[in-house]
């Protein structure tokens, strides 16, 4: 199997296991080295512009590999698009997505598709952005509360997709009649949310990379307040929101190892008792199993830091009706975080080296310093009119048998 480069960084070729750089929210083919798969079913998937899919029924036998392009059955027509799984993979994404093939109509496969399919292809494709441009025109002369933020042209011309996004109910009646008059094409309407938009049509984060959902996730997963919650992230709906304006998608990506990671601590509505005070909840640090706890039930007072172990220690003296004196019992000594401790296993030096003065090996620093030592005596400095009175510039010319001559220093 070959291997190549290319912008999306290191993938495989059209029949290896990686999708295509192009396409979006594809699947990771795990069993493309499984020969003995591939022949498992008829069933094929079909990718067509950004992330609308299909399952299609290979009925003539026809072989297809991934990366083919195939003209499928459609309504009405055909179209055109890219197979992305082939074998018995496809059985298992039907199943995923509620595609029962005795419950509804799987349309077929009708041939690999021919060099006229694909000029007709591309001529259609060619009228997605000026389509777009003035269905929006359209749409804002009937002031309709909706955004268009895609259009998909069927691959034989005979169709054309609008999607768009709106919040509220939309009697787009009149809007189809228009569109029909103008584009003289059959029009469906589809209506995605905003993260299906951000999907297609891509962009960057704020982390400066390209959005997740558009580069390499195959699929949305639900996000919720009590992920930013358990991480202990601050909720500034600024902050948590991206590009379309919902929950980022990356507040799951960590949330499983919180969740793990905050079994071991005690419960944040607990209160510690001591014999001079109440502790309540301040803030956890998970990964360093640091709790912090406080005198004030609303913000940091009297802040104490310790490990969680200590903490469950305390309410279980606090069970059995006794106070500690203290919420620490180690109050004198540094509080060790409960971290993993990494191991400097490619000999990178510290990240500290250059925070201290290194000493040279006769025992001096080798930082410079510009202070003077208090012991070191310093030298007499002599007195600025006796200098200019010793000096030669300053000395008066004497005259002596009518001639000036200048005194010379004995």
């Amino acid at each position: 199997m070959d291997y190549k480069l290319d912008t999306g960084g290191c993938r495989m070729n059209k029949k290896g296991c990686n999708r295509n750089s192009t396409q979006k929210l594809s699947t990771f083919d795990w069993m493309c080295d499984l020969p003995e798969t591939q022949a498992d079913t008829d069933f094929v998937e079909v990718q067509f512009k950004n992330t609308r899919k299909g399952y299609f029924l290979n009925s003539t036998k026809i072989p297809l590999e991934k990366g083919d392009m195939v003209a499928v059955e459609s309504s009405p027509g055909h179209d055109i698009g890219d197979v992305t799984l082939v074998g018995r993979l496809v059985l298992l994404q039907m199943k995923k997505y509620n595609v029962h093939p005795d419950k509804i109509e799987i349309r077929r496969v009708y041939r690999k598709a021919k060099e006229a399919d694909l000029e007709k292809y591309q001529e259609a494709k060619s009228k997605e952005q000026g389509t777009m441009i003035k269905a929006r025109q359209i749409a804002e002369s009937l002031k309709l509360n909706m955004k268009i933020g895609d259009v998909e042209y069927q691959g034989d011309g005979n169709k054309a997709i609008f999607y768009y996004i709106a919040d509220e109910r939309v009697d787009f009646r009149q809007l189809i009649k228009v569109f029909a008059e103008t584009f003289r094409v059959r029009i469906e309407m589809k209506q995605i949310g905003a993260r299906q938009e951000a999907g297609r049509i891509g962009g960057i984060g704020p982390c400066g990379r390209e959005l997740c959902c558009s580069g390499w996730m195959t699929n949305f997963n639900s996000v919720s307040t009590s992920a930013a919650r358990y991480q202990d992230i601050s909720l500034n709906p600024q902050k948590l929101a991206g590009q379309c304006a919902k929950l980022k998608c990356c507040m799951n990506y960590e949330l499983d190892a919180y969740q793990d990671a905050i079994k071991n601590f005690p419960s944040k509505e607990i209160q510690l008792e001591t014999v001079d005070n109440t502790y309540y909840h301040f803030k956890t640090d998970v990964f360093k199993g640091i709790v912090s706890y406080s005198t004030a039930q609303n913000f940091g007072a009297n802040v104490v830091s310790i490990t969680a172990a200590r903490a469950k220690e305390v309410i279980a003296m606090n069970r059995k009706g006794i106070k500690p004196d203290l919420l620490d019992d180690h109050a004198d000594e540094e509080v060790k975080p409960a971290s993993i401790d990494y191991e400097n296993g490619v000999g990178q030096d510290s990240l500290t080296r250059f925070d201290t003065a290194k000493k040279r090996p006769n025992g001096k620093s080798n930082g410079k310093s510009n202070k003077r030592p208090a012991n070191r005596p310093q030298a007499a400095k002599p007195d600025a009119s006796e200098n200019k009175a010793n000096s030669p510039r300053f000395k008066k010319p004497v005259k002596k048998n009518d001639t000036d001559v200048t005194e010379k220093n004995e």
